[in-house]
């Protein structure tokens, strides 16, 4: 049992320690805008890629799912990398102004500290929430020999897609305290235009 307790202690510190952190430096809220935004992005830009496939007459799901995980990858990578480069800039002007005025080397301190954990938190948001929405919405091509007819398999990637908004929308909403509802059918009218706008491009 006690080598059972010993993880379950560091566990438990480790999380005190990041809700310390959390209230020193408040990245909750910058973590949860991120999730959000970036999440969106990945829906809309698979719903691209897959209207995309569709229209230029791609009938191999294998084609469509590397395209689709390479672009994911590609957003993944955009986010973690852009949110970290911004994040540090930013904590780092903050941290700086602070030693400024306490005169004082704050890096191996709470704050410092802190300060690292919401750029690594804020970045890795960012970077995993596009990644997993999209790949998300990639679903039914995995399972489209199971489902046995690629334009169906096509179809319920899109329906996933509305749904997936429909559900951050559904988050917003909750976050905003106002109608879950609304904001839900905002987000789906987002991935509707996207659907209509790719149908109505002249690809021929």
């Amino acid at each position: 049992m006690g080598s059972l307790d010993k993880p379950r202690g560091r566990l438990a510190q480790g999380l005190d320690d990041v809700r310390e952190y959390e209230r020193i430096a408040g990245f909750s809220k910058i973590a949860r805008r991120a999730l959000a935004n970036n999440a969106f992005d990945g829906v809309l830009t698979m719903i691209g890629v897959i209207m995309g496939n569709y229209l230029g007459g791609v009938r191999s799901a294998g084609t469509v799912i590397r395209i689709g995980i390479a672009t994911s990858i590609s957003i993944g990578i955009s986010g973690l990398w852009g949110a970290y480069l911004a994040e540090s800039a930013e904590r780092g002007r903050e941290l700086a102004e602070l030693e400024r005025m306490s005169l004082t080397d704050l890096g191996e301190t709470k704050i410092g500290r802190a300060s690292r954990v919401a750029v690594i938190v804020v970045s890795l948001v960012d970077g995993l929430s596009p990644f997993v929405s999209s790949m998300i919405v990639l679903t039914p091509l995995f399972v489209a020999p199971l489902i046995g007819n690629i334009l169906l398999s096509y179809a319920l990637s899109l329906i996933v897609g509305l749904i997936s908004l429909f559900g951050l929308g559904v988050f917003l909403g909750h976050i905003s305290g106002r109608g879950l509802v609304g904001y839900g059918l905002r987000t789906v009218v987002a991935g509707v235009v996207a659907i209509v706008i790719n149908a109505l491009l002249p690809f021929e």
